[in-house]
């Protein structure tokens, strides 16, 4: 059987390609660490506490004069930073698709947040202010950051690669934060040992990742490249061209099917992320450390889960793969329902369920969504999908909340997120994705 001889520029243009592929997997190793860093395992606690020393007798603080309870001080002003990010995202989605000029958005987006994260070093003492400030600022920049970076992967990957590329891009994510997150648990842990304070060690872990984010910046910064706009119609600035492009999306109405089954499942992902320390501490009286090496666990079985979702993918096609991981996720639900209490073992192989499924779900999510973006609105289209991913993320977090609240058992706030997933499962289920994609005027790969 003879092999196929690529003409000289068909083989530029694929090298060309590649290069660019590789580039945009770095970002994905740049910005993660801060999520993983510290967003997900230091920032958190140690903000909480900063601004439990500035409180008062009462145990509030007074940010511009307005009574805040310490213990709540960080999730105020995680809620503040998506709030401000739902406003600037369709600014950079509309500019980006306006000017063709995506790389000095991203950077501005990235540098913004690098810099805020590696001037959480000088979070110390009583600085709460200055800690809420910083966090807003890096949280709302990488949100932004994504919508540019999503929206260079229709460009930089044809129909039958998205799946595979999208699927790198998240490992090499969860693979930067692995990385990362034990050296930082070795400082951590035996900061006696290096001459430095508890308080020390966590502020250089906080910086480490803004270095990190700026440092690895530079590359997709270098490989990847702007394209000249097709858009023909007048420009809009903001929130104009953002109504607008809802109005547009009216015409493929498919597309908006799929973001709201997104929306709906992507919302009990989060929630499953950002409570399930709650539930191991409070539910089932886990250790702190115990927690973390979770966590780390999580992000490494997460790297295997994008890449063999992605292969998954190939043969099974992106929608019946990503139906199978939402089933998996509630299975993985309904078990953890019935986790012993103090028994580390269990809530270690519930962590590895969710690492398995956690990167391959989202990766595929974001790869199918980019078949059906019309050609030329791609930072507006993803704009649109960030936003529904962090524009309703408090849904579930209220509904563990609320099922808290009224029956005090968290086992019964951590089975009540089955809803999210079983509700996503139906709806994506009735997206015929073949004619989406067709509607959106784009190539339908052979199997998807």
């Amino acid at each position: 059987m003879g092999t196929q001889t690529l003409r000289p520029d068909e083989a530029d243009d694929t090298a060309a390609r590649r290069r660019e592929q590789h580039g945009w997997y770095v970002y994905d190793w740049a910005c993660s660490v801060y999520s993983t860093i510290a967003l997900t395992v230091f920032l958190g606690p140690y903000l909480t506490s900063v601004a439990k020393s500035a409180a008062d007798a009462d145990g509030y603080v007074h940010p511009l004069g307005i009574p805040v309870r310490a213990g709540s001080f960080f999730a105020y002003c995680v809620s503040l930073s998506v709030i401000i990010a739902i406003v600037a995202m369709p600014l950079a989605g509309s500019a980006a698709d306006r000017t063709g000029r995506k790389k000095p958005l991203l950077a501005l987006a990235a540098y913004v947040g690098a810099a805020a994260t590696t001037g959480m070093f000088f979070l110390d003492g009583d600085r709460y202010l200055l800690g809420g400030a910083l966090l807003i600022v890096a949280n709302a920049s990488l949100a932004v950051s994504m919508v540019v970076y999503n929206s260079y992967l229709p460009q930089i990957a044809p129909p039958e690669e998205r799946d595979a590329v999208s699927s790198r891009g998240w490992a090499f994510g969860y693979g930067a934060g692995s990385l990362m997150l034990i050296v930082s648990l070795v400082l951590y842990t035996a900061h006696d040992s290096f001459g430095l304070s508890e308080s020390a060690a966590v502020r250089i872990c906080l910086a480490s990742a803004g270095l990190w984010w700026g440092a690895f910046t530079l590359v997709p910064l270098k490989r990847l490249r702007d394209r000249r706009t097709t858009m023909e119609r007048a420009p809009a600035h903001g929130w104009r061209q953002f109504a607008a492009t809802v109005r547009e999306m009216r015409r493929t109405p498919l597309t908006l099917s799929f973001l709201l089954a997104y929306l709906i499942y992507n919302d009990g992902i989060q929630t499953v992320i950002s409570q399930a320390s709650v539930y191991g501490s409070e539910e089932l009286d886990l250790s702190q450390s115990t927690l973390i090496t979770a966590v780390l666990l999580v992000q490494v079985l997460a790297v295997g889960g994008a890449l063999g979702l992605g292969r998954l993918a190939r043969t099974h096609g992106a929608k019946r793969t990503i139906l199978g991981s939402l089933a998996a996720w509630t299975l993985t639900l309904a078990a953890g329902y019935f986790l012993p209490a103090g028994a580390p073992g269990w809530f270690f192989a519930l962590a590895a369920c969710i690492g398995l499924v956690l990167g391959g779900s989202q990766a595929l999510s974001r790869s199918l969504f980019s078949h059906l973006v019309p050609p030329g609105k791609e930072a507006e289209y993803f704009s649109a999908y960030e936003m529904s991913d962090r524009g309703m993320s408090w849904l579930g977090p209220l509904l563990f909340g609320l099922t808290y609240q009224l029956t005090g058992s968290y086992r019964d706030a951590i089975v009540s997120l089955v809803v999210f997933f079983a509700l996503g499962f139906a709806l994506l289920a009735r997206v015929p994705v073949r004619q989406a994609i067709h509607d959106a005027g784009n190539p339908v790969p052979e199997r998807i």
